[in-house]
């Protein structure tokens, strides 16, 4: 990142970019890193929960895992989506203190709290938003299974929201995925996340606004290809 010309407020809150466009500043032509992520994210819930007032806002998120995908979760959580305050659980906790550091400085980085076990999640107040961002693996470690008992805990309080898994790899529909409707919670596909922050990608590149591009065909192929897995991907 040190080698771009300028950072968007996502890609310097997040501390991750991963779209780099060319902006015209003053007759120069720059080159500007962003995270289209976090916007992935957030029109992946907007898009798909029709009542987020009654759902997530003003309440708790919850942010499962430790990684970049988790600080954009984060980010979008706390600029668009009203939660507060962020609950994250993760198998490494060294991982959880990394994301927390990240937003050091921030007005409102007290609110961003580690959730370690069962009873710390027994004593919270349900989250109405969860962004999933770990791999499908089943649980090994004794840490790991600690950490998906944190999750059901979190996911059979009373209140029922709305989960994005990120995962899709290799299928977008989860073990987190199914436990989640399961237990009453409204799933949302990976796929709706990258859809959407690849939408974003081509504004930027392209300068095309939203409502001229193929928003629907991009998402028929994405569900044929969820449907078929043996569909060609570079098709997509």
């Amino acid at each position: 990142m040190s080698e771009l010309d300028e950072l968007s407020e996502e890609g310097r809150d997040v501390g991750a970019c991963n779209t780099i466009s060319l902006q015209e500043r003053h007759g120069r032509r720059v080159y500007v890193g962003t995270n289209t992520d976090v916007v992935g994210i957030r029109e992946a819930f907007f898009q798909n929960v029709t009542d987020p007032t009654g759902l997530f806002f003003d309440r708790p998120g919850l942010v499962i895992g430790g990684g970049g995908a988790a600080r954009s979760a984060v980010y979008t959580m706390r600029r668009w989506m009203r939660c507060s305050p962020i609950y994250i659980v993760n198998r490494d906790k060294s991982e959880v203190d990394a994301v927390i550091s990240s937003f050091k400085g921030k007005r409102w980085a007290g609110e961003l709290i580690p959730v370690d076990s069962c009873k710390d999640a027994q004593r919270l107040e349900a989250p109405g938003a969860i962004v999933s961002c770990i791999p499908d693996f089943p649980p090994k470690t004794p840490k790991e299974h600690e950490t998906r008992e944190v999750i059901m805990t979190m996911l059979n309080k009373p209140h029922k929201g709305a989960i994005l898994e990120m995962c899709y790899h290799p299928a977008p529909w989860t073990a987190i995925a199914e436990i989640s409707a399961e237990a009453g919670w409204q799933v949302i596909l990976g796929t709706e996340a990258m859809i959407w922050q690849a939408l974003e990608q081509q504004r930027l590149w392209t300068g095309r606004p939203l409502n001229d591009m193929p928003v629907k065909e991009v998402k028929g192929l994405v569900a044929k290809a969820i449907s078929d897995p043996l569909a060609p991907r570079h098709k997509l």
